[in-house]
């Protein structure tokens, strides 16, 4: 049996310009940071012919085209596994829909299975232009390319995105101080609220193909923010990327009256009152995970809980998508 896992992220700065209709244009830049909360995939083969799927739902099918979960029928396609003996189940630390990556999570960690099931090498940035390719090329989700890569390297990485298609990765060399710091002092709360990503980008990617104005220079802001984050972490000034935060959630919530609701709006104004320095909604928006960058965790973990809105406890995670057990 083959064990594979594969991190989720959280978002740092410069999210939505890794979507091909605006980086294509003008070229993207997010950092993003892979956490210790995970998608695992087993792959097996059982002694009966056929394809034996376990996630939310159960499949028993004979032939790949008749699969109905899309990313695994799209990557068994891609394999040319056409009428496989297998058996592939998924587990996750956080549900689906949450805005922590898990969809490009689960589509790094299934290739990374299959790959080794099928004893074939693949390194993580061909796993990641893999899954990109399953995720928007094939399946035609309106999404980004941030959590393919950071789910496939993991860490604190830098990526930037060329209109050519062509992806720059890039470590973020933080001292061990800042990554304390970050893992001391942010804070993320589970809202309760599940949504798809892809319903919330198709109209940023709808607004950014016809080149409207007021989307394109949101991003440009946002994208440059995206490099300010970056500035001043490698300086070791966490304080003043938890300030960012909050120009960066107030841009970013300006883009699309979907991207947040009365129960996120209460919930990010008393957190600042609480001593919060400034926070986000992580992913596209509409629900999942507030991120708050704080120095007063009590008196903010005490204003959630008055909301009921539960804490999710993490640290970074620096191996990316990886096998545990053949």
């Amino acid at each position: 049996m083959i064990i594979a896992r594969s991190p989720l992220r959280i978002s740092l700065g410069g999210g939505g310009t890794d979507v091909p209709s605006y980086f294509q244009k003008h070229g993207g830049y997010v950092l993003s940071a892979a956490i210790n909360k995970y998608v695992y995939i087993t792959v097996t083969r059982p002694f009966d012919t056929g394809i034996f799927l376990k996630y939310s739902n159960i499949e028993k099918v004979k032939n790949v085209n008749d699969v109905q979960h899309p990313i695994i029928r799209e990557t068994l396609r891609t394999l040319n596994l056409k009428s496989p003996q297998i058996e592939v189940t998924s587990l996750a630390d956080i549900p689906a829909g949450s805005g922590l990556g898990s969809s490009g999570s689960f589509t790094t960690c299934l290739i990374k299975a299959l790959y080794t099931h099928y004893r074939k090498p693949i390194y993580p940035k061909d796993l990641a232009e893999l899954a990109c390719e399953i995720e928007i090329d094939k399946l035609k989700e309106p999404i980004g390319k941030q959590d393919q890569y950071i789910s496939a390297y993991g860490g604190i990485t830098e990526f930037t995105f060329g209109s050519n298609g062509h992806v720059e990765v890039n470590s973020l060399k933080l001292s061990p101080e800042t990554i304390h710091c970050l893992e001391d002092n942010l804070l993320l709360f589970f809202t309760g609220q599940l949504r798809r990503a892809s319903s919330i980008l198709r109209d940023q990617v709808e607004r950014s193909t016809l080149g409207e104005d007021e989307i394109t220079e949101n991003l440009h802001m946002i994208k440059a923010l995206g490099y300010e984050v970056r500035d001043a972490l490698l300086a070791g000034d966490a304080d003043s990327f938890g300030r960012i935060m909050n120009q960066h959630w107030r841009i970013k919530r300006s883009r699309s009256e979907n991207i947040s609701n009365s129960i996120i709006d209460i919930a990010y104004e008393k957190a600042l009152a609480a001593g919060a320095l400034g926070g986000k909604l992580i992913g596209a928006g509409g629900g999942g995970f507030l991120m708050f960058y704080t120095k007063r965790r009590e008196e903010l973990k005490n204003a959630m809980k008055e909301l009921g809105i539960e804490e999710v406890r993490f640290r970074f995670d620096f191996e990316g998508t990886k096998v545990l057990s053949i």
